[in-house]
């Protein structure tokens, strides 16, 4: 796929990075004007739905869905910092919206113009990182929604693969749930706290110093595990680190 010049992108932050972790925002819009993009935040952005999707609250999920698809209509592309929120908008909308004669056009619209922000970047605009140093090792964490529902693999690791210094680490079960899964680490807090901490121990064997991933949701499930265990492994999401802003305090530590 390619991206007529100066693409108009609007930047959907999530409701996480947005309370919890604005660097990962400011990171992705670096990023993407590196990258030749006219970066615009709308302000009736809220949440995308994702919680009251997975919750079987169809009726508020699809409310969120009208509200963000006006929200972002006009712009070329849509792109998130979240593979989950990304394939709620990609997959969910579509579905939700489906038997409204309003709306349905529109979602499937909308979906065809969504991205997660690292697939985008190398997909779309074929970008790769310049410039960029970090004397580190790393390991990297493979999200459920953003490997399954949308083939977020490869895409990380070629812009990893271009910053000087950085050591990529094999992660033993990369590919396997962090046990966050949003509301699920809630409902059956058991079975997630043993998830993560297989996660926990499988990062700690890998001997990297950073834990990369591209959900803030599944880096703070992973980074508070290694925390209470006394790891030394930090925690960024990947944007932070192709953007040159891992230099400050990991995930879940102090300013």
């Amino acid at each position: 796929m390619s991206a007529k010049p100066h693409p108009r992108v609007g930047l959907f932050v999530t409701c996480l990075v947005d309370a919890i972790r604005p660097q990962i925002g400011f990171a992705a819009i670096q990023l993407l004007e590196e990258a030749g993009c006219i970066v615009e935040v709308p302000a009736a952005q809220t949440c995308c739905g994702q919680p009251a999707l997975n919750s079987g609250d169809d009726a508020d999920a699809a409310h969120l869905a009208r509200q963000t698809i006006a929200a972002f209509e006009g712009l070329d592309h849509v792109v998130l910092p979240s593979g989950s929120c990304a394939a709620t908008m990609v997959h969910g909308y579509p579905e939700l919206l489906a038997d409204d004669p309003d709306w349905a056009a529109r979602a499937r619209a909308f979906a065809a113009r969504t991205h997660e922000i690292t697939s985008f970047l190398v997909d779309v605009m074929g970008y790769r990182p310049q410039g960029r140093r970090l004397d580190a090792s790393a390991t990297y964490h493979d999200s459920c929604s953003g490997l399954r529902d949308l083939g977020v693999a490869a895409q990380p690791r070629a812009m990893l693969a271009e910053i000087e210094g950085l050591q990529m680490h094999g992660l033993e079960g990369n590919d396997v749930c962090c046990g966050f899964g949003g509301t699920f680490c809630v409902k059956y807090a058991p079975i997630s706290n043993a998830i993560v901490t297989e996660k926990a121990e499988a990062v700690e064997r890998s001997g990297a110093d950073l834990l990369l991933g591209g959900d803030l949701g599944c880096l703070m499930n992973m980074a508070g595990k290694l925390h209470r265990r006394g790891a030394r492994t930090r925690c960024f999401h990947t944007v932070e680190v192709l953007a040159g802003l891992a230099d400050g305090p990991a995930i879940g530590e102090e300013a």
